[in-house]
């Protein structure tokens, strides 16, 4: 009987907590409180939001600040309606600090929904505030520091635009706005994990393009703030990404020790295909071919993208014909080609294969000796049909190869015929079948 009795008392007490908990939701002033929102509601459900104005102000003065979240969400409609009506400069920055401190509010009174509250936060200061970098970089970088990946993509364009004018005039050091940058993009790296839209895609693109634009990325600088760092932590994987991936981004920046040791870096603790396409570009940077060839080969072999692993090949296939080395040229050409399943740099590649036949020094007899033309026009022909836009310099080679076609008198000398069937044999492994053509 006593255990019932305690039982029957303590839901006595819990009901009563419950009851009280309900009355403090609304304060000491709990029927003015409900009376103002009562009163502020109306009119906004009608959308007079003027004369919903005095009543939440009342309500806002009143009630707790946990009272109530749509007391916040309502207030910065409302106040978001007075500063677009209003002229008066001062009165119109009184309205916009008001509008700040409900969202400051409403994240202290409500950090469940805290994220939202930043992200509109931001979105209102990026609005509103127009002629103080200052204070915009300091409320949308506070709003990209705690949000991370939930934050808004234009929040993160306006923010650093923000920073490039605080640089610009002297206000920002260059490392400050170089470590924005890496934090910024680290974010928008997270943000395009799962949004794939083209608009996110052109905001990450244009913070690119402001970083690069603000001049701050001179090589000298970018060696001088991350030499240290990588000195520091020449095992961190992330940081040597990082440096890759800034040098990359400026002119002449590859060739230096530094990208040199990063790049390595990466390639040791993590031996992926652009790790090694990196190392390549950065041994035919310098010249050493040799090398460079083989860290080509590994990043093909590593790829495991079709698209990107064309991409490679048609960069080797250039590279061995700008070394004269027109059998790896012809290989990787014809490699890009079969990899590249969209039809994106099949022109490009067939385009390359035209000229490497059409420069090379014949072999044979007369007709063989002229044989590589038929071979060079026969490309160049493929790679009109794939790209239009090399229709131009295809056409202007085309004139000039078909100069150099057999006369029909040679042709007969070795019991050539037009049209026939030519199997073309040339060292190092250059063998095509074309058609005989001959000069009219």
């Amino acid at each position: 009987m006593k255990k019932v009795i305690l039982t029957i008392l303590s839901s006595i007490f819990v009901l009563s907590l419950y009851a009280q908990s309900v009355d403090d939701k609304y304060g000491p002033n709990k029927e003015e409180c409900v009376k103002y929102i009562s009163y502020y509601e109306e009119y906004f459900k009608n959308k007079d939001y003027e004369s919903a104005m005095p009543s939440w102000r009342k309500a806002f003065k009143l009630c707790p600040a946990t009272s109530r979240q749509r007391l916040f969400s309502d207030g910065a409609v409302l106040y978001r309606k007075q500063i677009s009506k209003c002229k008066n400069p001062i009165l119109r920055q009184q309205l916009i600090d008001t509008l700040f401190m409900i969202h400051d509010i409403r994240i202290e009174a409500f950090p469940s929904s805290a994220l939202s509250t930043l992200n509109n936060k931001g979105l209102d200061a990026v609005n509103y505030i127009k002629d103080n970098d200052e204070k915009l970089f300091g409320i949308t970088n506070e709003v990209i520091t705690k949000n991370g990946k939930e934050t808004k993509p234009s929040i993160l364009q306006i923010a650093f635009n923000a920073a490039c004018n605080l640089y610009g005039n002297g206000a920002m050091s260059a490392d400050m706005l170089i470590e924005t940058y890496e934090k910024y993009m680290g974010v928008m790296e997270e943000i395009q994990k799962v949004d794939t839209t083209a608009m996110t895609k052109k905001i990450g693109t244009d913070i690119e393009s402001l970083f690069i634009s603000s001049k701050v990325a001179s090589c000298e600088n970018l060696i001088e703030l991350f030499t240290p760092r990588y000195n520091a932590n020449p095992d961190d994987l992330a940081l040597a990404q990082n440096i890759v991936k800034m040098l990359r981004t400026t002119d002449d920046c590859i060739d230096n020790n530094l990208y040199l040791k990063a790049v390595n870096t990466m390639y040791r603790l993590n031996p992926n295909a652009a790790a090694a396409f990196s190392l390549y570009k950065l041994y035919s940077t310098r010249g050493d071919y040799k090398s460079a060839v083989a860290k080509a080969q590994e990043a093909v072999d590593l790829e495991e993208e079709r698209e990107i692993k064309a991409d490679y090949y048609l960069d080797l296939a250039n590279y061995a014909y700008a070394s004269k080395d027109n059998s790896l040229a012809v290989k990787a050409a014809a490699s890009a080609i079969n990899c590249d399943d969209d039809n994106d740099i099949k022109g490009k590649a067939f385009f390359l294969l035209g000229k490497v036949w059409g420069t090379l020094k014949g072999e044979g007899d007369e007709v063989s000796q002229r044989a590589h033309f038929w071979v060079a026009v026969d490309y160049l022909a493929k790679a009109k049909a794939a790209d239009a836009s090399l229709a131009e310099e295809c056409d202007k080679l085309i004139v000039q190869f078909r100069a150099f076609f057999p006369q029909a008198a040679e042709a007969f000398m070795y019991g050539v015929t037009e049209g026939q069937i030519y199997n073309v044999n040339y060292s190092g492994g250059l063998n095509a079948s074309t058609i005989v053509r001959l000069q009219k």
